[in-house]
């Protein structure tokens, strides 16, 4: 292992698993040899691990293993730390990312996968497994419904990214005016909406998406007009001068420039 961060594959939910898993097959070419699955997020541990482990043992991952981490007891377990110190990259499966945080946020685990992260282990994630991959994450929040204070709750990820909040599922499920009233709130940060079948793939300060949807930037950094702190709950928001980016595979994006680029400047 390196001192250099790893990479994070930030998955947007429903990727294609068995015809052309595009991103699954770039997450698995990234793992030398060791690959943990993660299903605490899940309520169906043993049917999540085997499918995932079918799936990238398909795609020539040498080593997959499922650890069932079902509680804070389990997050403390030593020989998880050492499976977690082993590997190479860890997956997180979709489900409730509240499960993910709760049980996982401050353990012996959790500090082993950041660890990992910092000296050059992959972390993939879907759905829930890609919402806890930011400091600020999305709990729960309302689709399909215009931005109104009160359209979501927020708490702690995991906090891979710092300066981002992750939305999934992002325009088969209607979440553009939930991902605009978390970022009323918190406007330093970007929001980064991604599609199913989706995902970016995070090296140091750039992504590039990949699969068959699209990612959508939001930067409420230079809002000129805001009513947030204003409203009762459900009333209507305003923003102006919102900033959107709409970014379709191979085109990648710097979050600290907050700038967008170009497939043939990869």
């Amino acid at each position: 292992m390196t001192d250099k961060a790893g990479r994070l594959v930030i998955i947007g939910g429903a990727e294609a698993k068995d015809h052309d898993p595009i991103i699954l097959e770039e997450a698995a070419n990234l793992v030398e040899e060791r690959l943990l699955i993660i299903t605490t997020a899940t309520q169906e541990p043993k049917e999540a691990g085997e499918e995932y482990d079918r799936i990238f043992s398909k795609l020539g991952v040498p080593e997959v293993k499922a650890l069932h981490i079902n509680s804070r007891a389990d997050a403390a377990y030593k020989d998880y730390v050492e499976q977690i110190e082993k590997a190479d990259g860890v997956f997180f499966t979709g489900g409730n990312q509240l499960r993910i945080t709760s049980l996982l946020g401050g353990s012996r685990v959790c500090d082993a996968i950041k660890r990992g992260y910092k000296n050059g282990k992959v972390i993939i994630g879907t759905s829930a497994g890609a919402a806890v991959m930011s400091r600020l994450m999305v709990v729960t929040g309302e689709s399909d419904e215009n931005a109104k204070q009160g359209a979501l709750d927020l708490a702690l990820g995991l906090g891979f990214l710092d300066n981002v909040i992750i939305d999934q599922h992002f325009s088969q499920r209607g979440r553009l005016g939930r991902l605009l009233t978390g970022l009323a709130h918190n406007p330093a940060l970007l929001g980064v909406g991604i599609d199913e079948n989706t995902a970016i793939i995070v090296t140091e300060n750039t992504f590039e998406v990949i699969g068959s949807g699209t990612v959508t930037i939001v930067d409420c950094s230079q809002v000129k007009t805001t009513n947030i702190s204003n409203l009762l709950p459900d009333e209507a928001l305003t923003l102006t001068n919102v900033k959107l980016h709409i970014l379709s595979k191979r085109y990648g994006f710097n979050l600290d420039r907050k700038k967008v680029i170009l497939p043939q400047d990869q």
